[in-house]
């Protein structure tokens, strides 16, 4: 990931690292220092290179220019949870800048994007781009969104589509709604027959906390559109509302699933992934084997199940954290995730219960959906 990138005689100077130790210091496009990974990924860390430069001195002529060479030093002081880094630079030995930088700064950056080769014409290429021109066109959204209307109107009736097409662009809107809290520029809603929606961005993210927010708004504006539908179901005692509420909370509950892409695999892997030692894995997976515990308990075997299977799949890919180029969460940052997830998880789990003790059937359904 960019640590941080500098002013330096005219050209950026950007520190690029990870959690595994290793650093990289670029001056332009030029590497000019590495230091290799190893167990010291935090700490105090010095990098230094010369530059060679024509500078005429009183005895010179202009075509006999002296080469001068010039030190430069970057000292930084790094912390990996909560994220800091200090860093000063120095040139021959006299100091030039220096300052701090946190978690905030690296949300707000954007990451240095290497210049693509000029590719040769094929029709691949073609197609390719014919497809991202198509997939921008306003006129795909609509026709997604007729395909998935019809889709669940076949399913279930006119009516209840178009309201479950609604709880999707709410669900939808609370990513984007999250992307826009970073400052990420967004491409709209995409709605996909069937598989339910999606939110597109063009901008990467740089830190586990932007991946977490974004991921958990979605099924978090899911479950706020669940609770109003079951106020609204009260209020007016229409069984449409109750069939909204518990399908809609189904929904949610099955975006919350540790399994990637799904919102849930992106929340817990994040958690996970940012935990550095042997014990937060532990922890990790003891929170997962009571969830399955808790599920397989309630009867709910598919969601005990599928649990498993995620937790399983995070656990193959924590080795490789330490390469990711996000930002890792804090020890706060990781306990305000865990209780952010377990809570929207349990409030679903809740309406989905309320509504199956109901004595009707088709309330009835999510839970058994659950239990099968």
């Amino acid at each position: 990931m960019e640590l941080l990138n500098i002013d330096c005689l005219g050209k950026p100077l950007r520190l690029e690292g990870s959690m595994a130790g290793w650093q990289q210091l670029f001056w332009g496009d030029t590497l000019v220092s590495v230091i290799q990974a190893s167990t010291e990924n935090e700490g105090v860390k010095s990098h230094t290179f010369e530059l060679n430069t024509a500078a005429p001195s009183a005895t010179d002529t202009l075509e006999t220019p002296q080469q001068k060479i010039l030190k430069i030093t970057l000292e930084t002081d790094l912390r990996w949870q909560p994220f800091v880094i200090d860093y000063r630079l120095l040139h021959n030995e006299q100091l030039i800048n220096s300052g701090q930088r946190n978690s905030k700064d690296i949300e707000q950056q954007v990451p240095t994007v290497a210049i693509a080769e000029k590719k040769q014409f094929s029709m691949v290429g073609l197609a390719s781009l014919g497809f991202k021109l198509l997939k921008s066109a306003k006129v795909i959204k609509v026709v997604l969104a007729g395909a998935s209307v019809a889709a669940y109107s076949w399913l279930f009736s006119l009516q209840f589509a178009l309201a479950l097409i609604a709880c999707l662009v709410f669900h939808e809107y609370g990513h984007i709604r999250a992307m826009k809290h970073f400052g990420m520029k967004t491409k709209g809603i995409y709605l996909i027959p069937f598989m339910g929606g999606l939110a597109l961005s063009d901008e990467k993210i740089n830190t586990r906390w932007q991946d977490v927010v974004i991921s958990i708004m979605g099924p978090t504006f899911g479950l706020l559109m669940s609770i109003a539908a079951l106020v609204a179901y009260w209020v007016t005692g229409n069984i449409f509302f109750a069939g909204l509420a518990a399908f809609n909370a189904l929904l949610n509950l099955f975006n919350l699933l540790p399994i990637l892409p799904l919102d849930g695999g992106h929340i817990l892997k994040s958690i996970s992934f940012s935990m550095n030692s042997v014990m937060g894995l532990v922890a990790c997976i003891a929170g997962a084997a009571v969830g399955v515990y808790i599920s397989y308990t309630l009867g709910l075997a598919l969601l005990g199940f599928l649990l498993l299977i995620g937790s399983a799949e995070i656990v193959f890919e924590w080795k490789a954290r330490h390469q990711s180029h996000l930002l890792p969460l804090d020890r706060y940052g990781q306990i305000f995730s865990t209780v952010w997830y377990l809570v929207t998880v349990g409030a679903l789990i809740g309406i989905i219960w309320y509504f199956a003790g109901s004595g009707d059937d088709m309330l009835a359904l999510p839970l058994e959906i659950l239990k099968s």
